[in-house]
């Protein structure tokens, strides 16, 4: 009579005796395996969303600062090239872009 192992990774787990005689007689081999479920919050399940929620309010905000800082650049420049440029004309009316400051 040749003995075959136990199939799988279950082997290590079953006793050699035990299966040999499940296996010779062809009752079941029946195995129990006790696991404790966790009792708490699956935090990855929470902070992933969490993470993900709070890059897209920083990328926004970001989003924001630089929008104001371009518009505070392209003000800055629309003064400097008013104030440099003078007064603009065209068909007889004139546009004063930037008042002169008097002392």
């Amino acid at each position: 009579m040749t003995y075959r192992d136990p199939p799988g990774i279950i082997a290590p787990h079953v006793p050699a005796d035990a299966y040999r005689r499940a296996e010779a007689t062809g009752a079941p081999v029946v195995i129990v395996v006790q696991t404790t479920d966790p009792n708490g919050v699956p935090w990855r399940r929470v902070l992933i969303p969490l993470a993900i929620a709070g890059a897209a309010a920083l990328g926004g905000w970001g989003l924001v600062v630089a929008v104001c800082a371009l518009l505070d650049a392209a003000a800055h420049t629309v003064t400097v090239i008013a104030g440099a440029a003078g007064p603009i004309g065209f068909g007889g009316i004139t546009l004063r872009l930037a008042r002169t400051r008097h002392l």
